[in-house]
């Protein structure tokens, strides 16, 4: 969470959807077919990136400004040119985002995304662009329009309410009306980027990038090793959810079988050729060395259950099972008990004006009446609460902004959603927010990959304990680098570990 950016609850949630805009259930026995597909960026959808472009980068992190960015640059455009939308590189804009989220996605204009986070999980630079150019098939094909045209035919009912409805079983909306979320064009583009496709349009978008990789000279299975390797790490999440309390990947909460989509992947890549073409393992794993790896501390870092941010000097801890997700402007929490964000806002020293832009935030153009701001203090801080009971369609939730003066110019406030007479479950979280003391802070590192080469006495255990974990090192190890338990390694081979740098 960045210390100079607030955050809408609604937005946030919708944009930190991993890679929502590559999830599918795999269909084994795809057919190819003639996908009608545009020729070029028209002005309106250049003018539509364009303004989207800043919303974005601000969600996500921003750009990445290491070495790595200028060769996925590279690799972008040369696989978005397979499109045929232009044949001119400079028409699309690649841009390698500081995010610790597994995430890739592309939106009209010329726009293409991919996170750090989701290239340090590669192994080759095939891998890169089949991602890519999946994402510049869903362009290409067109489906966020479609997409957007289907939205607005369905009135969608607001993204606070489907987003942190889904965990507490409300299937119609907490709040009525997308209110502030979508005030222009730019925020609906910039929405919609994150959010699914559906089950057809993502085999369009598979069958395309696949095809791009053909004729691009890749080996076109490369897109279905690098989904073997994200349904391996969705699966590594899920057993860290618990001690790592970091939530699983949308894509993979709502399409469950990563399985089905590798052999889907492998079945595209047969029909148009099978195997064969580049790779470049050797010139990718140079790119990646030295990746920043997980949280940037700057923007705070989720270690176990707890949140640290050594510049804001704070921390707090989310309750054991609940999953965490740090964002440049938030941090998401979520559990079958509720959802919750902690974001910060513009502070002068009036708490209850605060606490009534939290709730305003939340609700949009809605109205909710929010009970009188009650004071308390927690671990020496000033701490103001208030609580909304809000009517939905599966009965009434409550809405809560629990705030803490840090100074009288600096707070921090997280807002939750739960049941009526459910938020008490987040007692805890909310008692454990404290400042972090200069040696604690000094003492949090940000993690990198690293890069080696195996030598003769090295094994799969050895490289494992080498990694910047305490726990579940080799399982982590194996899925970064495409392994299994029985896999052999060999002198000279080259292999990623996640290392602590200095900050």
């Amino acid at each position: 969470m960045s210390k100079i950016k607030k955050n809408s609850l609604a937005i946030k949630l919708a944009a930190t959807a991993a890679l929502g805009s590559l999830a599918l259930t795999g269909v084994a026995d795809a057919q190819l077919k003639a996908i009608k597909t545009a020729t070029n960026i028209s002005p309106s959808e250049r003018k539509q990136g364009d303004e989207a472009h800043p919303q974005l980068m601000a969600e996500f992190g921003g750009a990445y400004n290491g070495p790595q960015a200028a060769y996925a640059v590279r690799v972008g455009q040369n696989i978005a040119l397979q499109s045929g939308l232009s044949n001119a590189r400079s028409d699309f804009t690649v841009t390698l985002l500081n995010s610790p989220v597994n995430n890739a996605f592309a939106i009209p204009g010329g726009y293409v995304y991919v996170t750090r986070q989701l290239m340090a999980l590669m192994n080759d630079e095939a891998e890169l662009a089949g991602v890519l150019g999946h994402e510049v098939g869903h362009v290409a094909a067109q489906h966020s329009k479609k997409r957007q045209s289907a939205a607005t035919r369905n009135q969608i009912l607001g993204v606070l309410g489907a987003v942190l409805g889904g965990a507490i079983g409300d299937s119609g909306g907490v709040i009525g009306g997308l209110g502030g979320l979508l005030q222009n064009n730019a925020m609906r583009v910039a929405q919609f980027a994150t959010l699914g496709f559906s089950r057809s349009q993502e085999l369009q978008a598979d069958q395309l990038g696949v095809q791009y990789l053909r004729s691009a000279g890749y080996d076109p299975l490369a897109l279905s090793t690098m989904l073997a390797s994200l349904a391996n790490q969705t699966n590594l999440d899920a057993r860290l959810s618990g001690g790592d309390a970091r939530s699983l990947p949308a894509w993979a909460s709502t399409h469950p079988d990563p399985a089905s989509r590798v052999r889907n992947a492998q079945t595209l890549a047969s029909r148009v050729g099978g195997t064969g073409g580049v790779r470049n393992a050797d010139a990718f794993l140079a790119a990646i060395d030295n990746v920043l790896y997980g949280d940037d501390p700057a923007q705070g870092v989720v270690e176990g259950n707890q949140f640290l941010h050594p510049d804001l000097r704070l921390r707090f801890e989310v309750p054991r099972g609940y999953g965490m997700q740090n964002g440049t402007t938030a941090v998401s929490v979520s559990g079958n008990g509720g959802q919750a964000q902690f974001t910060t806002g513009p502070y002068s020293g009036d708490m209850n004006a605060y606490i009534a832009a939290a709730f305003k935030s939340v609700a949009g153009n809605s109205a909710i009446s929010p009970s009188a701001v009650q004071r308390t203090t927690v671990n020496g801080l000033p701490a103001f609460y208030s609580t909304a009971r809000v009517a939905s369609q599966s009965g009434q939730v409550d809405v809560t902004v629990f705030a803490y003066e840090f100074s009288r110019s600096s707070a921090f406030h997280f807002v939750t959603l739960t049941k009526a007479g459910g938020t008490g479950v987040f007692n805890p979280m909310f008692n454990s927010v404290r400042r972090l003391s200069a040696a604690e802070a000094a003492a949090i590192r940000p993690r990198r990959i690293d890069v080696v080469t195996v030598g003769r006495g090295d094994t799969m255990a050895s490289l494992a304990r080498r990694m910047a974990y305490n726990d579940y090192q080799a399982e982590r190890f194996q899925v970064l680098n495409r392994l299994t338990a029985s896999s052999r390694l060999t002198p000279g081979q080259r292999v990623k570990i996640v290392v602590y740098a200095s900050r």
